[in-house]
Formats: structure tokens, C-alpha cells, sequence
């Protein structure tokens, strides 16, 4: 069986190859920027909902303490250690440790 394809139907083929490769190449970026667009929006989900749980946990742990507790120490303890653990993650968060350095010629 001989297949005879003249120079255009040869050209016309490989353009519906390079076609379907460059959909299927854009398609697959597509679906990566989207898991990592749901990633992201899910991290900071995630963050949310564990900062108001242990913010509720610190705030029952104080209630509990100041109702049946009369104990200054412990009262300002419980009142001064969230305060402490806020401070230290808000000063940590906000320093910043490392300057860009300036690149010399040819670095990339």
C-alpha cells in the first residue's frame, strides 16, 4: 500500500499537529495557573480559620481565669503572654533582615 500526499496535504498535517500540541501546551498552563490560583485562595483560608481558633482558645482560657480566679499573678500572666507571643510574630513579620543586594555585570 503506497500513500501518496502531495507537499501541501504534508504541510496541512503538520499544521494541525503544531495545532493540537500548542491547544494541549495551553491548556495545561491554564489548569497550573488555576491549582495554583485555588492553592493560594486556600492557604489563606486555611490561615484565617486557624488564627480564630486560637484566638477564641486565648480568649476562653482568659474568661476561665479572670471568673474563677483571684489571683493578680496569673491574671496578669494570662493577660500579658498573648500579648508577648502577638508582639514577637508582628515584630518578625514586619523586620526585614535581608537588603537586595546590587547585582554586578553579567549576574543573573
Amino acid at each position: 500500500m503506497t500513500v501518496d500526499l502531495t507537499p501541501t496535504q504534508v504541510l496541512a498535517g503538520a499544521g494541525a499537529l503544531l495545532l493540537v500540541v500548542m491547544m494541549w501546551r495551553l491548556g495545561t498552563r491554564r489548569a497550573r495557573r488555576a491549582a495554583d490560583l485555588a492553592r493560594a485562595s486556600a492557604r489563606g483560608v486555611s490561615l484565617a480559620g486557624r488564627v480564630v481558633l486560637m484566638a477564641a482558645a486565648m480568649v476562653g482560657v482568659q474568661w476561665l481565669v479572670f471568673t474563677r480566679l483571684d489571683e493578680l499573678t496569673l491574671r496578669f500572666v494570662v493577660l500579658g503572654l498573648p500579648d508577648l507571643i502577638a508582639a514577637f510574630v508582628l515584630t518578625r513579620a514586619l523586620t526585614v533582615t535581608d537588603l537586595p543586594s546590587k547585582r554586578g555585570r553579567g549576574d543573573r
